[in-house]
């Protein structure tokens, strides 16, 4: 779902402490034609780029930006983006750190084919992981990393010291903003969780917990804002946790079983370098009640509730649009708009009719419930409150990475 043309648009970095703000115009020149291969036929001076790859849990994901300097001394416009991923994630590759960094590579290509040859030496490249590297072994993590710094100074573009690194949880958290009126958002991936909004009540400054606001300025004001990255309680690593595996080695020829699959399910599955042998339960119980008892024992009582939240207006990203996409509650170009309550409607279509249910994923049933569960029991919100599901904002792909790169290219000196 996308913002209204014209209207300013923004991303808050939380660790940097800085605020980035993107002034969208009613047309740009590469909407509807700027394909991956594709760069402005003329490019001035004034033309900025930057490349940013967020290593996930399930993926690498490139954004390449292009900014425009319309005067000096004026914040660059954004003007587009290409945006590219590969699968599985770095942390797949844990024991083969070359061939993780080579899948980097091919990203870089994408890069060469969308920016000019004459600014390729004053475009920065960042990767930063996210957190699936954050649940590796330091060492493997460290190996993984310094193989795709290699790739890094062999390209033709910018490397700066620090261009290949884990990112703290509080950099994941974005916020985009309507005039006067902020919206949260809500990131759900592989192995992380995250929140983030502009709290409006004292009461909530007052009640949360340390480490969970950061400042930033913006307009010569001083603005609180509340985001967190919650490690272990992204999707993958709740369903490792509602098996009761996460705090394992696999433990081979045992099999870890939950009401939340069928019960003829026998399978392995591999995650973060460990394979894991699961299935339904053959004599217990099955159904959306004794899974959702499962799930709510990894969630409740172990996140922040802030009050607020309840009336607030959240957009929500990756699993939570993946999961809505599979079960058909929203359109996979468009989008949509769903409440709370209708992921519980749904985990229980799903969860008490897994014996004829057919879908790609056998942990459906489980993932509907978890999100169910983190969503009403985690965070606190209530059935009826409103999400906004959508992919881009504006056409930009949204999240940490954009305005992560506006900053690098404030603190390398060339947006000035």
């Amino acid at each position: 779902m996308a913002l209204s043309q014209g209207i300013a648009f923004f991303v808050l970095v939380a660790s940097c402490v800085c605020s980035t703000v993107f002034h969208r115009q009613q047309q740009t020149w590469f909407e509807g034609v700027f394909l991956s291969s594709m760069c402005p036929v003329s490019v001035s001076a004034g033309t900025l780029y930057g490349i940013m790859f967020d290593a996930g849990s399930t993926g690498t994901r490139i954004h390449v930006y292009t900014f425009v300097q319309k005067m000096p001394g004026q914040l660059p416009v954004l003007e587009g983006e290409i945006f590219d991923s590969v699968k599985p994630g770095l942390s797949a590759f844990v024991d083969q750190p070359k061939q993780g960094a080579e899948t980097v590579q091919e990203l870089l290509e994408v890069a060469k084919d969308s920016i000019p040859p004459s600014h390729w030496k004053r475009t920065p490249v960042v990767l930063k992981a996210t957190a699936g590297l954050r649940l590796l072994p330091e060492e493997k993590a460290d190996a993984l990393l310094f193989e795709v710094k290699e790739i890094f100074k062999k390209s033709p573009f910018l490397v700066p010291d620090d261009s290949v690194s884990i990112m703290d949880g509080s950099y994941e958290g974005q916020l985009h903003g309507h005039n006067q009126e902020t919206v949260g958002t809500l990131d759900l991936g592989g192995a992380s969780t995250q929140i983030t909004f502009l709290p409006q009540f004292e009461k909530t400054l007052e009640q949360t917990p340390r480490g969970y606001l950061t400042s930033f300025e913006m307009f010569n004001s001083t603005y609180k804002l509340y985001t967190h990255s919650y490690l272990g309680f992204g999707l993958k690593a709740a369903r490792l946790a509602t098996l009761g595996a996460l705090e394992t080695e696999g433990i081979d020829g045992h099999t870890f079983r939950s009401a939340c699959l069928p019960r003829w399910l026998e399978a392995e599955w591999i995650f973060g370098g460990v394979k894991y042998q699961y299935g339904g339960n053959q004599e217990g119980e099955v159904g959306f009640e004794p899974c959702y008892a499962e799930v709510l024992r990894v969630v409740q009582g172990k996140l922040h509730q802030p009050d607020e939240v309840q009336r607030g207006s959240f957009y929500a990203f990756s699993y939570y649009y993946d999961r809505a996409v599979d079960t058909d509650m929203i359109d996979y170009e468009k989008g949509g708009v769903l409440k709370v309550e209708d992921f519980e409607r749904k985990a229980r279509e799903v969860c008490d009719n897994l014996e004829n249910f057919t879908s790609g994923s056998p942990f459906l049933c489980m993932d509907l419930s978890y999100i169910t569960a983190l969503l009403k029991d985690g965070f606190g919100f209530a059935s009826s409150t409103v999400l906004r599901l959508t992919k881009k904002v504006n056409n930009i792909e949204t999240g940490w990475a954009l305005g992560a790169t506006f900053h690098l290219l404030q603190s390398l000196g060339i947006s000035h």
